[in-house]
């Protein structure tokens, strides 16, 4: 006999009642062995009071079971094509108003291959629109972290700028200049997508350069992936702390393949 949905029955503490019981440890294994029928009401159900609690559902689906299976260990995801791997720290969801807010703490960060020590990745303006595959949007994320010198130096020698730079002593910056023979040891800084260099000495061929004679004009930051903003970086010893913004990120995931990953324990895949 077909079992129908009652609105009236259902409330955001049940579904979140509901989502703990469905993502105890216990159940997990369980999961595997489960048909898809739990997805139907997400494809089918139409606009109304109850679309509008679904997502209260699917984000403590997703958030409690995603922490539940990899908190504190390493867990690897494509997000909009880019491959990462990281040790999840802690993950928290909560409703905002209309929408949600996410925050996620790693370590041990690899994002495309390029390590960084520590990021926490705050998402504003969370929107789930059930259906298939599921959309998230987010209006923008506020990203914080560490990364060392030496990693922040060797991603920006891949840009093959007319520089060649290194890490010095106490972790100030070398740089070399490919074809005019001029060295230099230097800090830099950057704050609201604008960014200062500051030489402490300079050579060239050998012969040492004032540094009143290096005056090296604030550069703007522009045409950066993604439209992200460099809020802040700042250099802290061999270390580098940033703030970056990025404004709304729109992506897809399939429900099934989130289920599927979280039980088995593989990528988190949203394209």
């Amino acid at each position: 006999m077909a079992t129908y949905f009652d609105p009236r029955s259902w409330s955001p503490l049940r579904a979140v009642g509901l989502g703990r019981r469905l993502l105890d440890p216990g159940w997990l294994e369980q999961w595997s062995s489960f048909t898809t029928a739990w997805l139907d009401p997400v494809a089918d159900l139409g606009a109304g009071a109850v679309t509008a609690l679904l997502p209260d559902v699917l984000m403590t689906l997703l958030s409690e079971g995603i922490l539940s299976r990899f908190g504190g260990q390493v867990i690897s995801a494509t997000l909009l094509g880019s491959d990462m791997t990281a040790t999840l720290e802690s993950l928290e969801a909560r409703r905002r108003g209309a929408h949600f807010e996410t925050r996620a703490m790693l370590r041990g960060l690899r994002w495309n291959r390029h390590p960084i020590e520590r990021m926490t990745v705050v998402a504003h303006g969370v929107r789930l629109i059930p259906g298939v595959p599921t959309k998230v949007r987010s209006t923008h994320l506020d990203i914080t972290g560490t990364i060392t010198t030496a990693a922040l130096i060797g991603w920006l020698n891949t840009w093959q700028l007319d520089w060649e730079l290194g890490v010095g002593a106490g972790g100030l910056i070398t740089a070399r200049h490919r074809r005019l023979r001029i060295q230099a040891l230097v800090d830099a800084s950057v704050t609201n997508d604008l960014l200062t260099v500051q030489v402490r000495q300079a050579s060239w061929m050998g012969v040492r350069i004032p540094r009143r004679a290096f005056a090296v004009t604030p550069i703007p930051l522009s045409d950066l992936p993604k439209q992200l903003s460099v809020r802040s970086a700042e250099r802290d010893g061999e270390l580098v702390r940033f703030h970056v913004d990025v404004p709304e990120i729109i992506g897809s995931f399939d429900l099934a393949q989130m289920r599927s990953a979280i039980v088995a324990g593989t990528t988190l895949i949203i394209f």
